[in-house]
């Protein structure tokens, strides 16, 4: 192995996220040794079948002993039961940090149970797809895609920097904010978008004008892209939730004011709101194509198997 970064590396939850850290650790040969722990025995027997770590544990103390980095990859709900577990394990110097979709919450959760000689620096790396379990993990989740760091007050910068280092070699572009800005940039651009996937497939599922066959066979009209987002995994957006509510809830309040002005436009038949709003929203993804986070080549569900780049 070609100078790894880390010498253990310990990997708390084994999903989608957990699962591609330890398939790009392996392939870039970002540490000597990968250490696998969750609390599902089946879960990390099936990890163990794919072949993920080196070693495999149920115990999460466990699995943290003598390691230089600790990430966890659980929904931000546990996030302090699991702190409060491994805190007594961990190592002098070791590097903590987790992927949760929330930051503030979690420094909150996190921060007051680890011991003072270690360094704690949150992470969110912004990629994911629908899917979850390890065996939806995958080498590239990461690439070209934004980590951001958070890192709480008297962060070591070498610290910083070599956790910054790592997440760069897994492929994606690293950035650092404060953990509230973080959370309120987050709301926008992720949280509601699925909180509105999840409220309009609910609502065409409870209409009863028409019918459950109806919705699924037109669904390439738009409802199915809908469907991409709703289907992620429901405990990790249950505990997004309930942990960034007063960021989601301001940005609700913002999209219940700017859906009003669209109803108003709409009911008026004002033709020319309608189209400077459609208009400046197609900017937008332009704009996101340019940036390089979207292809804007068409594919409206009509890949091969196999096909698809994986998201």
């Amino acid at each position: 192995m070609s100078n790894p970064k880390f010498r253990r590396l310990a990997l708390i939850g084994i999903g989608l996220i957990g699962s591609s850290i330890a398939h790009v650790v392996r392939r870039e040969g970002l540490a000597e040794e990968i250490v696998i722990s969750t609390r599902s025995a089946h879960t990390l027997r099936r990890a163990e079948e794919l072949g993920l770590g080196d070693r495999y544990c149920l115990d999460a103390a466990e699995a943290v002993e003598d390691a230089d980095l600790v990430i966890l990859c659980v929904p931000v709900g546990a996030c302090e039961a699991v702190t409060r577990w491994i805190a007594p394990a961990l190592s002098p110097g070791a590097i903590v940090s987790d992927v949760g979709s929330t930051k503030a919450s979690v420094v909150r959760q996190m921060a007051p149970h680890l011991p003072d000689n270690v360094h704690f620096i949150p992470g969110h790396p912004i990629a994911g797809t629908e899917e979850s379990g390890p065996d939806a993990g995958f080498a590239d989740l990461f690439r070209n895609r934004w980590c951001i760091l958070t890192p709480v007050e008297g962060t070591s910068p070498d610290a910083l920097e070599r956790l910054a280092a790592f997440w760069t070699d897994c492929g994606s572009m690293v950035d650092t904010m404060d953990a509230e800005h973080h959370d309120l940039v987050l709301a926008i651009v992720s949280h509601l978008p699925h909180i509105i996937a999840y409220n309009i497939v609910g609502t065409a599922d409870d209409l009863a004008a028409v019918t459950k066959s109806e919705v699924i066979k037109y669904s390439a009209s738009g409802f199915r892209d809908f469907t991409r987002l709703a289907a992620s995994d429901p405990t990790m957006w249950r505990d997004v939730c309930l942990h960034n509510k007063d960021a989601i809830l301001e940005m609700l309040s913002r999209f219940s004011e700017d859906l009003a002005a669209l109803q108003r436009s709409i009911r008026w038949g004002d033709g020319d709101a309608l189209f400077d709003l459609f208009t400046r929203t197609r900017g937008i993804r332009r704009s996101i194509i340019a940036a390089g986070q979207e292809t804007a080549t068409p594919n409206f569900g009509r890949d091969k198997p196999g096909e698809s780049e994986r998201r």
